[in-house]
């Protein structure tokens, strides 16, 4: 297919074959292509081309155990990771199951491929490309050769599936010389309901033309070079036929699983202060971790219990349960665990680094949208959507207990439906979850 935009694929109801190119941007005078549906890597040397896509080195566990039931999902999430050209990664896809692990040496790309999903939530979001991708070179692969006008760039995008079906979405994003996006496409069962192009490089905006059905067929219109088109059709798009009723549902599908991210990297050395109290809502590094056991302790007694037992496992010594003390006049916070009758309590600010990402990371896995600080669709009942926590370095500083308390609990709130994990792990980890059923292990080679 020699023009993402095209009007007539926009109508076609055939799958859509791309060529994988080796550079990202291409003439600006031709739509720039999307990213290929490509197969990742063989599992086992050997492998016959045209088999099924698996997991990177991980045959075995990825066919006997599917990460995915074979249904569709009640909640929009986002069931595979494509990147094309991002990093480390060329021509990958990654399936995402509730508890994913991502795993591997050094270099081996598990942060990359957590950076790539966590800008597409941004973007989904309503970011823009500086706050989604604030270290843009850092992303372009390192053999990746400029063509005749110095433009080098990045290929990533995904599958969500809910209850329209799954819904495909990929993006080619320029980085050099001028950050923006290039090419865009969102596409259900093979047929294009949303293409975008780079048409004039003069101008800030690419040619989007989608689906509109009836006597018209495409509408096409500008649209910001900035910003995620598919998040912006909601406001474009009014749904007065067929065929803009099915790009909105397929648009606010992606928008309502990619919003419901939340990246968390527990940051000890912030979290041992006493904090003002405030919303309650945690951050991303978890420093307020006292204020938020506030809030739960009076307002999520269950999950509050719950905590209280994982810290149990996953602290040293006696723990009777978590407590907070806060002065009358309303002044800092402070967490402790109480040690039981006739003990004193246990600051947090005292206990180690592996205890307190212990404690952050088992209460983002038992907790809700509504107790952590993002922005989830507005649109669309919090029952009805699936929390997605981002955790790079899942387990740095904890010993095999936490960890293996940890996936226990991801796997107690994931089997609900409700919350999905998606991490990068060390070895140690990632061979205790190899053998646990619901779990799937991604193995990635330097």
């Amino acid at each position: 297919m020699d023009a993402i935009s095209d009007a007539t694929a926009l109508g076609a109801p055939a799958a859509v074959a791309l060529a994988d190119t080796p550079a990202v941007p291409v003439p600006s005078a031709v739509p720039v292509p999307v990213p290929p549906v490509v197969r990742a890597p063989a599992a086992a040397a050997g492998a016959a081309e045209g088999d099924a896509p698996v997991v990177p080195a991980q045959a075995r566990s990825a066919q006997a155990r599917p990460a995915e039931p074979a249904q569709r999902h009640p909640r929009p999430v986002v069931t595979e990771l494509r990147l094309s050209a991002f990093g480390p990664h060329r021509s990958a896809v990654f399936p995402l199951g509730p508890v994913t692990l991502f795993a591997g040496p050094s270099g081996s790309g598990k942060s990359q491929a957590l950076t790539a999903y966590e800008a597409l939530a941004g973007l989904g979001s309503g970011a823009t490309l500086e706050e989604a991708f604030p270290d843009p070179r850092a992303r372009v692969p390192d053999r990746a050769v400029p063509d005749a006008q110095r433009r080098r760039g990045i290929r990533l995008g995904c599958t969500v599936d809910g209850p329209v079906g799954p819904v495909r979405l990929d993006l080619a994003v320029q980085v050099e010389p001028t950050l923006r996006i290039v090419g865009e496409r969102l596409s259900q069962d093979g047929q294009i309901l949303l293409a975008t192009a780079l048409r004039d490089p003069g101008r800030r905006s690419v040619q989007a033309a989608w689906l509109t059905g009836g006597a018209v067929g495409v509408t096409r219109a500008p649209l910001p070079d900035d910003r995620l088109g598919t998040a912006l059709l909601p406001l474009r798009v009014a749904g007065s036929t067929a065929g803009q009723r099915q790009v909105l549902a397929a648009a606010e599908q992606v928008v309502v699983a990619l919003r419901a991210v939340f990246p968390c990297d527990p940051r000890p050395d912030r979290m041992r202060a006493a904090v003002a109290p405030g919303e309650g809502r945690l951050l991303g590094d978890c420093a307020n971790l006292a204020d938020v056991l506030r809030r739960t302790r009076s307002e999520c007694g269950t999950r509050h219990a719950l905590l209280a037992e994982a810290a149990r496992t996953g602290c040293a010594g006696s723990v009777a349960g978590l407590d907070v003390r806060a002065p009358a006049g309303g002044g800092p916070v402070e967490a402790v665990l109480d040690r039981g009758p006739g003990r004193p309590a246990t600051e947090l600010a005292r206990l180690g680094a592996g205890e307190l990402r212990f404690l952050a990371l088992a209460l983002v896995l038992l907790t809700g949208p509504g107790v952590l600080a993002m922005d989830p669709a507005a649109e669309l009942l919090s029952a009805r959507q699936a929390l997605t926590v981002l955790a790079d370095d899942f387990d740095r500083a904890l010993d095999g207990c936490q960890s293996a308390e940890l996936l226990r609990l991801a796997l107690l709130s994931c089997g609900r439906g409700h919350v999905r994990l998606v991490a990068a792990v060390g070895e140690g980890t990632a061979a205790a979850a190899r053998d646990l059923p619901g779990v799937a292990v991604v193995d990635l080679t330097a």
